[in-house]
């Protein structure tokens, strides 16, 4: 079993590195959705994920019980996690406990069969945001994106569609 994470900006073209990476497994690839639609600017951004990937795949919408439906798709066909930022953002936006759910999803992530490829943002190579809310998820992300990047068998840093191997 493989932990890929891969990891870059906006629009670097992480998710579509993520996609070709977990197409590269056998069996039918498993799409599990952070995002919500709650505009039409994420609408939009959706649409063109799906249009991109093709009709494939297996969706799974999971903007918050992430843990609990990568076990659930485990032993099938490789899951592609895209984004582990915006779960983040759900689980602190529902006033969860973030590091215990990130915790609790890097030991998952030791115990599957099935690989799993998970995408996150960068967030921290930018200026110190302005205002606490925006500071405290920057360094959650952080937090989150060193967990887990620390049990995966492999990390890659997506820059203008260009992956450097990190792990």
């Amino acid at each position: 079993m493989a932990v890929i994470l891969i990891t870059g900006g906006a629009r670097s073209g992480k998710s579509k590195r993520a996609e070709t990476r977990t197409r590269a497994f056998p069996g039918q690839p498993v799409y599990v959705a952070t995002a919500e639609a709650l505009d039409a600017e994420m609408e939009t951004r959706i649409a063109m994920h799906r249009a991109r990937r093709g009709t494939d795949w297996i969706e799974r919408e999971v903007p918050l019980d992430l843990v609990e439906s990568l076990l659930a798709t485990d032993g099938g066909g490789a899951r592609l996690v895209d984004c582990l930022t915006l779960w983040l953002s759900n689980l602190m936006h529902a006033e969860r406990d973030w590091e215990r759910e990130v915790r609790e999803l890097a030991a998952a992530l030791l115990r599957l069969k099935s690989p799993v490829v998970l995408v996150t943002n960068e967030v921290g190579l930018g200026i110190v945001p302005d205002n606490a809310l925006a500071r405290s998820f920057r360094d959650a992300a952080g937090i989150m994106n060193q967990t887990i990047a620390d049990v995966a068998d492999e990390a890659e840093f997506v820059v203008a569609g260009l992956p450097m191997k990190l792990k």
